[in-house]
């Protein structure tokens, strides 16, 4: 008998054993966890979190709320997608990062990144690749070696349950 939230979570924590969603993840997470460790913790020559809060609130205006979640967002979303854990959930928060910076920031300054220091800001081409690896991740899952595949490998089958006992 499963407990009423269980099937929720088994739901969204399901996953194969792709070896290519793993590799794709086990990157985008490794990113995201440097940026937001960044923002959070000062790591990398970071603001850390009181920093980058002043940043997001007093230079850019950004709702407090929203600054946190933003730092939430790629520290704990990074940090999720490491472990695969709770995959589709961080690359959500990742995905919805990305989609607030591109319409507040960095669709202001058009498409292509600032590889030649020739305009006053990034374009938006690094985000859209990221949201093609948050839907990618969102749809598939974790992929092999991920907490997620582990929680979610099939539980043996009634049958196989009463073999058990019975031996």
């Amino acid at each position: 008998m499963q407990l009423p939230g269980f099937k929720i979570i088994r739901n969204i924590c399901a996953t194969d054993d792709s070896t290519a969603a793993a590799i794709l993840r086990l990157v985008l997470g490794l990113v995201f966890f440097a940026h937001g460790a960044q923002k959070m913790l000062g790591w990398f020559g970071g603001l850390g979190f009181s920093g980058t809060m002043g940043f997001f609130t007093g230079t850019m205006h950004v709702p407090v709320p929203l600054a946190f979640l933003a730092i939430a967002a790629e520290f704990f979303g990074g940090l999720g997608l490491v472990l695969g854990f709770l995959t589709r959930v961080a690359a959500f928060g990742i995905a919805v990062t990305m989609l607030v910076a591109i319409v507040t920031v960095n669709s202001a300054f058009g498409y292509f990144m600032n590889w030649y220091g020739t305009q006053r800001g990034e374009g938006f081409e690094y985000h859209l690749l990221v949201l093609a690896m948050t839907a990618f991740l969102m749809i598939r899952g974790a992929g092999a070696f991920s907490l997620d595949r582990v929680l979610t490998v099939a539980e043996p089958s009634v049958t196989a349950q009463r073999r058990l006992a019975h031996s």
